[in-house]
């Protein structure tokens, strides 16, 4: 039987796309998502990596029509449109696999960064969990939060970096189980990191991180490879 909090993330889905009059990515009216912007989503993989070394892929950059419909994801309950994000976050995961096996490391699993309970509370599911359920790999939800932290929207990268240092947590050994971090957006990589941390703390490996999108700010080295 399905749970009370999965029957309430389905009507909040329902109730999103009955009311939904236009597209999410431009608002273009009378389409829950329209051919361009469906095609602006396709894969357009940035390479790079986070403060702490942790190799960084993302499936778009955070712009236009990618970021509009993560906003729609993550603020307006528009969850159904994760499946048009799918093909970017599964080609950004297959390059951090490749990678990380020309490193010598075999990715086995998929931890999503946790959101905080606040945040789950006001959207009732976990956007990194919807986008990790997209790729190929076991998904295993072993981070959790240890403290409280501001919103990150408001910081700057110093005070990012100070707001999650310490914030996450494992809640069990990983035995040398080598895994693929997760996450919807990432601008500095700071929570990457602090995920990278509390991970090899219990004994997993990083063999990478993975995201929906990067800010542009992020550093973007496709130029590079």
């Amino acid at each position: 039987m399905p749970s009370v909090q999965k029957l309430l993330c389905l009507g909040r889905e329902i109730l999103a796309f009955l009311l939904s009059a236009e597209c999410a990515g431009c608002g273009q009216p009378e389409t829950a998502l329209c051919a361009p912007c469906l095609g602006a989503l396709r894969p357009d993989i940035v390479r790079g990596a986070t403060p702490g070394g942790v190799p960084l892929f993302a499936g778009r950059p955070y712009t236009g029509p990618a970021a509009r419909v993560l906003r729609m994801v993550k603020e307006h309950g528009q969850t159904s449109q994760v499946g048009a994000l799918a093909p970017a976050v599964r080609a950004a995961s297959a390059e951090a696999v490749h990678d990380a096996s020309a490193r010598g490391i075999r990715a086995r699993a998929v931890v999503p960064i946790p959101t905080s309970r606040a945040a789950f509370r006001r959207r009732g599911y976990r956007v990194p969990e919807l986008l990790a359920a997209r790729v190929p790999l076991p998904m295993l939800r072993v981070l959790t939060t240890a403290r409280r932290t501001a919103d990150q929207r408001k910081l700057g990268r110093a005070a990012r970096l100070r707001n999650v240092a310490g914030s996450l947590r494992a809640r069990r050994d990983g035995g040398g189980l080598a895994v693929l971090i997760l996450d919807d957006v990432t601008t500095t990589g700071a929570t990457v990191d602090d995920a990278a941390r509390a991970l090899r703390e219990r004994g997993f490996r990083i063999a990478g991180a993975v995201v929906a999108a990067a800010t542009p700010r992020h550093h973007d080295t496709r130029k590079e490879r």
